[in-house]
């Protein structure tokens, strides 16, 4: 065999022995695997399923010992797809596993709650329950034990009972029956797996709180100090004395007494859905009686004869009642039947020397008895004091009826009279159409939800006592027609302090 022979075959040799190098290093049978993604965003290929799940749960010790769990899962955003490859790498379960556990959490079986926000719009109604959230539980049956104790927090023992066991209601001459108790938001509880990093509820009473307080906020203790009431404790506290006595059910009613020393409950209630009552109420009403002032021009200013004692008048009232956590938010009055009928007070005054000139208002004083009633109708839906951490800076009067006379509560000057959104210069609320009423003696009311075009006196007009000044509406933050009267020592809002308007009568 001649040289060039030798070198051709050589390389033949060499060329057969690299193909079949080559295809040794390829693989010509199909493997079937199974890609993982997470995010959207492939990691890579691994074997078995089931052997990373089983490595998942493995790993998760510190987790089922926090939730007292048996099985951990894979992290919600984690899918694994079947694929079949030839020559493509293949991960260990350990090292997708750690590709997983640096960039999502795993996840424990348990149930969503969604909370479905509501538009209610009050000035009394907490506005965490208008935001829509999610609550986390592991047992179903943690989440509807929480949701009853939260109800019968705001539905008083007998109410829940009645109306739970479906008890005959009738009214006789007076009383109530209870037409409906519901929650207002829309409540969805789905099953399915949770982030073990998410805030999960795994008790009753821990829940309870939450639905009651809101995040952050929790009852606190507090040691009675020499002198405390109550109402001084609720009030320095920014609490109503209704959500004092909820939170301290030993104590029967507002006027139980504190010892020094004594240890009670403080927090601000934030609840996070609303518990809607509705009744239908029947009551008698007193009917308060007006004062009429006549003047004797022959007797000297100072002169005060009364020539008829004023009686109050007792109407029997039908009224539909709506509450919200335990406050009043409407009072429509469906009928009103006369029982005792009202005397107005006659009063005569001296004429002469007369310090009135022309204006249409003289000296007042910010004395009980000396104001007016402001409306035609005398219940009031909702008092002046504190309820979830804000203070509700007048009195509500409702069930008078869409357009109802509103009066001034004494004379003065109107310095007021127009619409406004957001609250009264930074105030707690909105008053929609309101009127502010200058008494000229360091104190101001205002008359706020009037309805629209129902301001029947302008910026400047003088106002008497008991003079028709607006009518009564909803505009502004109200769920119902009602008027939210304020009495305040300087101007509202600017300087001013709010005090109890009805200390006035």
């Amino acid at each position: 065999m001649n040289k060039i022979k030798k070198i051709s075959l050589f390389l033949m040799i060499l060329v057969i022995s690299t193909l079949s190098m080559g295809l040794k290093k390829f693989n010509t049978t199909p493997q079937e695997v199974y890609r993982v993604y997470l995010g959207g965003q492939p990691l890579g290929l691994i074997k078995s399923k089931s052997a990373l799940e089983k490595y998942i749960d493995n790993k998760q010790e510190e987790i089922k010992k926090k939730y007292n769990v048996k099985k951990v899962y894979a992290p919600d955003n984690l899918h694994i797809q079947k694929e079949i490859t030839y020559n493509e790498k293949i991960y260990s379960t350990q090292e997708i596993y750690s590709m997983i556990e640096d960039k999502s959490d795993f996840t424990i079986k348990g149930y969503v709650i969604t909370v479905k926000g509501v538009s209610t719009t009050s000035s009394t109604v907490e506005a965490s329950s208008k935001k829509t959230q999610k609550i986390y539980v592991l047992d179903k049956k943690i989440f509807t034990e929480a949701v009853d104790k939260t109800v019968r927090a705001f539905i008083s023992k007998d109410d829940y009972a009645t109306y739970s066991e479906n008890k005959k209601q009738e009214i006789v001459d007076t009383g109530k029956i209870i037409e409906k108790i519901y929650i207002e938001n829309e409540i969805k509880i789905k099953q399915q797996n949770i982030s073990a990093n998410e805030k999960i509820y795994l008790t009753t009473d821990e829940l309870t709180k939450y639905l009651l307080f809101g995040s952050g906020d929790a009852e606190q203790p507090y040691t009675v100090k020499n002198g405390d009431t109550i109402e001084t404790v609720a009030y320095n506290n920014k609490m109503s004395t209704d959500e004092f006595l909820l939170i301290n059910p030993t104590f029967k009613n507002a006027n139980s007494l504190l010892y020094e020393g004594e240890t009670v409950n403080i927090g601000i209630l934030r609840p996070q859905f609303n518990i809607v009552q509705e009744n239908e109420e029947v009551s008698l009403e007193e009917k308060k009686y007006s004062t009429e002032t006549r003047y004797d021009n022959s007797q000297l200013v100072g002169y005060i004869h009364v020539e008829q004692q004023g009686v109050n008048g007792v109407n029997k009232v039908t009224q539909k009642i709506r509450k919200i956590n335990g406050e009043t938010t409407n009072i429509v009055t469906v009928s009103t039947e006369e029982v005792k009928p009202v005397t107005n007070e006659i009063i005569i005054k001296g004429g002469k020397q007369s310090n009135y000139s022309g204006g249409g208002y003289g000296t007042v004083v910010a004395t009980a008895g000396d104001w007016g009633w402001p409306a035609s109708c005398s219940s009031v839906s909702s008092g002046y004091g504190y309820r979830w951490g804000y203070l509700h800076d007048g009195v509500d009067i409702a069930g008078c009826g869409y357009g109802s006379n509103i009066f001034a509560a004494q004379s003065g000057t109107v310095v007021a009279s127009q619409k406004k959104t957001g609250g009264y210069a930074g105030g707690y609320g909105d008053n929609g159409e309101y009127i502010i009423i200058d008494h000229h003696n360091g104190f101001y009311t205002i008359y706020a939800h009037l309805c629209p075009g129902c301001r029947y006196v302008s910026k400047g007009d003088n106002v008497t006592k008991g003079q028709v000044i607006g009518g009564m509406g909803h505009t502004g933050a109200a769920t119902g027609t009602h008027l939210h009267f304020g009495l305040w020592s300087g101007f509202p809002y600017y300087g001013g302090r709010s005090l109890n308007p009805l200390s006035a009568y």
